[in-house]
Order: C-alpha cells, then sequence, then structure tokens
C-alpha cells in the first residue's frame, strides 16, 4: 500500500521496510501492520489533538509528574508552548506506561519505539500469525471466561503494584492471543499514588471487566475484586502475587451521630479561637 505520510521518516531512517495494510482506526490514533525486516509489527499514528474524540481529561493527567519545571509552568498555564508541552506528555504516557508495565510482567504489547508521535510496537497475533481478535470479538465458554478474568485481574494488580491503573480498561482494549488476554491502549495511563481519582477508576476498570466475563460466567457477578485491591494497596500488603479472594467485607456499622457533632463543634471551636487571636493580633499593631 501507499505509505502514509507520517510513516514516511521510519521508512527513510530503516525502521520500517514495508507499509502491509491499515489494521484499524480508532478515536485517537491509526494503527498500521508493517514490516521491520523479518518480523511483522504494528506502527501506532497518533492523530492530533483536534482530531482526536478521546478528551485529555484533567482526571487523567493529574499525578503526572513532569521532570522539567519550564515544561511543568508552562503546562500549568495553558500558554502555546505549554500545551504542545501537553500534547507530547500525552503521547509519551503510552510509551512510558508500556516500558514499565512490561518490566513489571504485564502483558501489555511489547515497544520497539517512539518517533515522531508514531509508536511502534509489537502485534499481537492469533495461532495463524494474523492480528489478534479483541475481547468483545471472542465467544468465550464459562471456565474460558473465569480463565481469562482472572489473568486480567492478575494484570491489573501487576500494573497497580507498578504503580499505574489503565483507566480505561474495558472489553475494547484488551486482545486476546493463544495465551490469554493482552491489554492495549494505554495513553491515559493513571498514576495510581498521586491522581485522586485513582480508587475510582480502578474500580471502574475492574467492574468492567466483570460485567463482561459475567456474561458468559454468572458467577462472576457476585466478585468485588476492585474494593479488595484498593484496601490491599493502600494498607501496603499488595504484592503482585498476591492472593485474592474476590470478596470485600464492606462497613456496615453505622455513623455514631453524636460523635460526629462533637469533632464538628469541636472544629468550630477552634476555628473560633483562631479569629480571636487573629483579631487580638490585629488590634496590637493599631
Amino acid at each position: 500500500m501507499k505509505i502514509p505520510k507520517r510513516l514516511q521518516p521510519l521508512v527513510d531512517d530503516g525502521m520500517v521496510d514495508e507499509v502491509l495494510y491499515q489494521l484499524m482506526s480508532g478515536k485517537e490514533a491509526q494503527v498500521f501492520v508493517v514490516r521491520c525486516g523479518d518480523s511483522v509489527r504494528c506502527a501506532k499514528v497518533y492523530k492530533e489533538a483536534k482530531k482526536r474524540s478521546f478528551k485529555q481529561a484533567v482526571q487523567y493527567q493529574e499525578g503526572r509528574k513532569v521532570r522539567n519545571s519550564r515544561r511543568a509552568r508552562a503546562m500549568s498555564k495553558k500558554t502555546r508552548y505549554g500545551q504542545r508541552e501537553q500534547e507530547d506528555a500525552w503521547l509519551n504516557a503510552e510509551v512510558d506506561a508500556l516500558y514499565r508495565l512490561a518490566q513489571a510482567g504485564v502483558r501489555v504489547p511489547e515497544p520497539f519505539g517512539f518517533v515522531d508521535g508514531v509508536l511502534l510496537m509489537e502485534m499481537i497475533a492469533d495461532e495463524d500469525g494474523k492480528a489478534a481478535p479483541r475481547l468483545d470479538n471472542v465467544v468465550l465458554t464459562p471456565e474460558q471466561a473465569k480463565v481469562y478474568h482472572s489473568q486480567v485481574i492478575s494484570d491489573v494488580v501487576r500494573m497497580l503494584c507498578a504503580g499505574l491503573i489503565h483507566g480505561d480498561l474495558s472489553e475494547f482494549n484488551v486482545l486476546v492471543d493463544p495465551e490469554g488476554p493482552v491489554i492495549i491502549d494505554l495513553p491515559q495511563a493513571v498514576n495510581a499514588s498521586g491522581n485522586n481519582n485513582a480508587e475510582r477508576m480502578l474500580e471502574r476498570d475492574i467492574d468492567n471487566m466483570r460485567r463482561y466475563f459475567g456474561r458468559f460466567a454468572p458467577e462472576l457477578l457476585n466478585t468485588d475484586y476492585g474494593k479488595e485491591i484498593w484496601a490491599l494497596y493502600e494498607a501496603g500488603d499488595l504484592h503482585p502475587h498476591t492472593e485474592l479472594t474476590g470478596c470485600f467485607e464492606h462497613n456496615t456499622q453505622a455513623a455514631d451521630v453524636n460523635e460526629l457533632i462533637e469533632i464538628i463543634e469541636s472544629a468550630k471551636e477552634e476555628e473560633r479561637d483562631r479569629q480571636e487571636r487573629l483579631q487580638a493580633a490585629e488590634a496590637g499593631t493599631d
């Protein structure tokens, strides 16, 4: 096929020998199957910000670290330079996440490089060497559903232990190869320790998986891995090989209203004392 303009630099540099075909076009990128020497890989070409339908929501970006203080200031002020830097940070987030998660043992595509908004990575293939199907296109037996669900939950735990949460996990961004599920699409990956929405996003990711696999194995609908995993993480007791039960004991104890009232009144009294001290200090300077 004709070489897309965005892939031409990779061909010129010898990173890609041939563009075979377009695999898909999504809300944030186009994916092409390319030949690199004897290997067949994927080239993910990110769309320009104005052409992407997936918004760079603040809730995803919160907690992401920017090493350069000048870049951080520009990004916070929304200057033209800051917007460019924000875009670069968004694009690099998936690359950084893939390298980190692959090292942590999470089943994600292996990254091979990132050039001018194009991510070169492993092509996840089926038994025939063709592009693996998405999870939503696979019909599962109850036993397969339970096995795949367990594998995904294990990878979610490894991700969290590596400090990340997918943030948009569903049957639409999980591929299935002969060995099971492979998690893809990570530009919105969330910093678990620095994002106030982390717990909610983790639970949403896991709930999405529970509902999907529960179509084939209804007993999974009664599990509550999200709250169990987060509780272990907050307590510092979560490890890649932690044995999970899928159960979580919710606190059903009624709140002590009198105790809450005492706390509120105590806070009010402290604030009154603080205001009186401020007034006295101001009077003493007159």
